[in-house]
């Protein structure tokens, strides 16, 4: 598969074959056990023909299709164990890689995006991609500067090309994702597709216009250029559907951590990426609301110890209201972690999670609660899938007294892409099952959250 899949019908029949097949399978699984084959092995056996079409489908297919499959990735902690094993070495191959599009393409859209003397000014480029996405991909190129005074000083870069049709794909295969999301949700357990999908829906657009991630980047970059943990490349030129930023030298990304690093490397990096999710709002006013490990670069130090972490991919980015997180979320972790149920449900009240005339007992809000804010109530937390994998089973529970506390809070929209970009970073920490000094780094950047 080396070109982006455009008719849309033929994208269509392709996503709504995954329920059939999983359907199919489950049948063939009946036929085996009634055969006499063990029921664990059949599972597994489902399982793992699942998992190998479904993201071979939607990794070829990219557009939102792939999108999705990040998104799922990001969530895997989450899964039970007996599911997310099968799944994880699927799930983690769309976190670093997609097919390529051909090279005459690649040129195609950097004429029509840059101009026709663009090779005047990006003097080469590799042909072959070094990361591609759900939309686009990336090459390695050299830059040749001609702004006023300078002269002709040329310098690496990572060129951004976006995949031609990769609007129309990304919102046919969300629409499509969201029809058949019923079918597919039995493949994951625990993790509500619905809500997930109509998130990815309301963001695309921001993520296919290349000179809105350019000015988030940008804004990025020169706030954390005096960071000593933290690199953003720079943006160098962006046209259409073309984005060219500063080249940024890194032997893997956290997918890399995830699967094969030190326990002192996860916590370096996790408590890295922590610093970075809250200190970026405080810097910037944007919340970077992409967490997935792929755009997360590992810089090691000279002497190949522990480095930096770059940030790449800007295209998710909320611009909060204020210029900052809320400042009532801070204020209501604090209460939680205090203990103050009947304040923490007036100030939820207050904030919209919980709506007028319905009735909760607050008792029961906070042990549905505490569990979340257990990270900040240690000096340092270790973020496990097994943790992840407690607190989704507790929500999901319908024996659990806690269960009906869910239907009765309401998620505000202000604080929808802050949850979901939250609930990826969580999921994220506990793959890499990071220790970090949570606490310290919400006194420091979360607005509301440190004692008076």
């Amino acid at each position: 598969m080396t070109e982006l899949p455009r008719k849309a019908a033929a994208r269509t029949a392709r996503l709504a074959a995954l329920p059939l097949g999983y359907a199919g399978r489950q049948a063939m699984g009946l036929g085996k056990r009634l055969g006499g084959k063990p029921a664990e092995a059949v599972l597994s056996d489902v399982q793992q023909r699942t998992a190998e079409q479904l993201f071979r489908t939607l990794g070829e297919l990219k557009g939102g299709a792939m999108k999705f499959g990040q998104a799922l990735s990001v969530l895997e902690a989450a899964l039970p164990e007996e599911v997310s094993a099968p799944y994880r070495e699927h799930l983690t191959a769309l976190q670093d890689s997609a097919p390529p599009m051909p090279t005459q393409t690649v040129r195609q859209q950097l004429a029509t995006h840059l101009g026709d003397d663009w090779k005047e000014r990006l003097v080469w480029l590799d042909g072959a991609p070094t990361a591609a996405a759900s939309i686009g991909q990336v090459h390695r190129g050299r830059w040749r500067d001609h702004a006023p005074g300078v002269d002709g000083t040329e310098r690496e870069v990572a060129v951004k090309v976006q995949y031609p049709g990769a609007g129309e794909a990304l919102m046919g295969d969300l629409r499509q994702i969201a029809r058949v999301a019923r079918s597919v949700a039995p493949v994951f357990p625990g993790i509500d597709i619905k809500p997930l999908v109509a998130e990815l829906q309301a963001r695309a657009a921001d993520e296919l216009d290349y000179q809105l991630e350019a000015e988030a980047q940008a804004a990025y970059a020169e706030a954390f250029a005096d960071h000593p943990d933290i690199v953003v490349p720079a943006v160098v030129a962006v046209g259409g559907e073309v984005l060219v930023t500063e080249w940024m030298e890194s032997p893997h990304s956290l997918a890399h951590v995830i699967r094969e690093g030190t326990q002192e490397e996860r916590d370096h990096y996790g408590e890295l990426f922590v610093r970075f999710l809250f200190e970026g709002p405080h810097r910037t006013g944007m919340l970077h609301a992409d967490p997935h490990p792929g755009n997360f670069r590992i810089l090691p130090a000279a002497d190949g110890g522990r480095g930096r972490l770059g940030v790449l991919d800007f295209g998710a980015v909320a611009r909060l209201p204020g210029g900052q997180l809320p400042a009532a979320a801070g204020r209501l972790m604090r209460i939680a972690l205090d203990s103050d149920e009947e304040s923490l449900v007036a100030g939820l009240r207050q904030e919209g999670f919980i709506k007028e005339r319905i009735e909760v007992d607050p008792a029961l809000v906070l042990q549905y609660l505490a569990p979340f804010v257990e990270p900040a109530a240690q000096e340092r937390f270790t973020f496990t899938r097994d943790w992840m994998r407690e607190q989704f089973e507790r929500i999901n529970d319908p024996r659990s007294e806690t269960f009906t506390i869910a239907t009765r809070l309401n998620l505000p929209t202000s604080y929808l892409l802050i949850h979901r970009t939250w609930l990826g970073g969580i999921g994220l920490l506990s793959q890499l099952g990071a220790t970090a000094p949570f606490r310290e780094i919400l006194e420091e950047s979360l607005p509301g959250f440190a004692a008076d």
